[in-house]
């Protein structure tokens, strides 16, 4: 389809419509701007993630006006998601488990919680383009397959693959090993209030009740699985437990990894979201992130200085990335992870108190014990 030749004036011009970019809008339009979104897709937008949202994720939807606890969306959500007390870990001898300080999470099918941004953004009055994809950018306008847009500015939340960051020549990072993950839904009446993550070598499986009748199984591992039955045969507990249940719908890969950007603006171009850096799935944190920057990036577009996302962006990274290697030196090394949960499990402060730290709620302190604590957390206290 051929280009408009009449430019379409707009605040902020934002390349994609996955949670990032739907948070990105809300963000700016509270603010005052004329926002307007591209996608190449149309909604219902899914994508394979563990689908549980901690108490700091909730935090964030917040303060974009997205309440879940509103009484406009209790009927939804009583059909299509489940309250969440915790994080268990669960290994071959050992179980973890630590509570959720202040309130609990809650597991949520990503469609759903797409939609709820979605009818927030358009509640507000951002205009959506979708099957639209952006061809290139020069100075302040934007050529898209539809039409021409003249923005003040251009945020890129066209995920791991972004165009923007291509075109702004942001792409020098520094990024971890990539992991493959694969979801699968499960019609059973969830056993938990927990999310729990069952660890075996070199991969975990995440197990999020999404609502009163199914739970999502996120696996993730350096390898690819061939099909579930396969992920599945990596933990055996498991696999006795949801032997009788059903599929509910078609499993769903996805690619993961910590990527750190130099410099995630350029000119009157910023980048959010896993256009912007990621950490691994391992830390279930993409979304809080992702929430939170769009905050910061609204302020800094507000007060036209998009330095102050630039180290916003930064400073959000730090903890996520910190105990994204924590993590994964646990991953990599069995020995340790058999060591870490055997430390969990008979000291469980320790694990309170890692929780609280990952959410937000305490500062990383040093602890007093040696050997695999050390390890543990080294790197929350350097």
């Amino acid at each position: 389809m051929s280009i408009s030749h009449t430019d379409r004036a707009v605040d902020v011009f934002i390349a994609g419509a996955g949670p990032a970019g739907l948070a990105s809008a809300i963000a700016a339009v509270r603010q005052g701007f004329h926002v307007e979104v591209a996608d190449g897709r149309e909604p219902p937008i899914d994508k394979a993630c563990g689908e549980g949202l901690m108490p700091d994720t909730l935090a964030a939807l917040a303060q974009l006006g997205v309440h879940l606890d509103h009484p406009s969306t209790q009927e939804l959500l009583q059909s299509s998601s489940h309250s969440l007390r915790g994080i268990r870990f669960i290994g071959s001898s050992h179980t973890a488990e630590a509570i959720f300080p202040n309130g609990n999470g809650r597991g949520l099918p990503r469609p759903v919680l797409h939609q709820l941004l979605l009818d927030r953004a358009l509640a507000l009055g951002v205009r959506f383009h979708w099957h639209t994809v952006v061809r290139d950018i020069h100075g302040h306008q934007v050529n898209t397959s539809k039409e021409t847009f003249r923005a003040r500015w251009i945020i890129g939340a066209d995920g791991h693959q972004s165009q923007i960051r291509r075109i702004a020549r942001l792409e020098k990072a520094s990024s971890s090993p990539r992991r493959i993950a694969l979801r699968q839904h499960f019609s059973i009446t969830p056993w938990t209030d927990f999310v729990e993550v069952h660890w075996t070598n070199h991969a975990q499986a995440y197990v999020t009740p999404v609502s009163p009748s199914e739970i999502c199984v996120a696996f993730i591992a350096s390898e690819k699985f061939n099909n579930i039955q396969q992920a599945l045969a990596l933990f055996p507990a498991l696999q006795h437990r949801l032997a009788l249940a059903c599929p509910s719908d078609a499993p769903r890969g996805a690619i993961t990894m910590s990527r750190r950007l130099r410099r995630v603006t350029s000119g009157n171009i910023a980048l959010i979201g896993d256009a912007s850096g990621s950490v691994d799935a391992i830390t279930g944190e993409g979304l809080a992130l992702c929430f939170r920057q769009a905050l910061e990036l609204a302020h800094a577009i507000r007060v036209e200085d998009l330095a102050l996302y630039e180290r916003a962006h930064a400073r959000l990274h730090r903890l996520p990335h910190v105990m994204s290697r924590t993590m994964l030196l646990m991953d990599r090394s069995p020995a340790l992870m058999t060591r870490a949960l055997t430390t969990l499990h008979h000291k469980p402060d320790i694990f309170s108190h890692l929780l609280q730290v990952h959410i937000g709620h305490a500062r990383p302190r040093l602890m007093g014990s040696t050997g695999v604590l050390a390890s543990l957390l080294c790197f929350l206290t350097n």
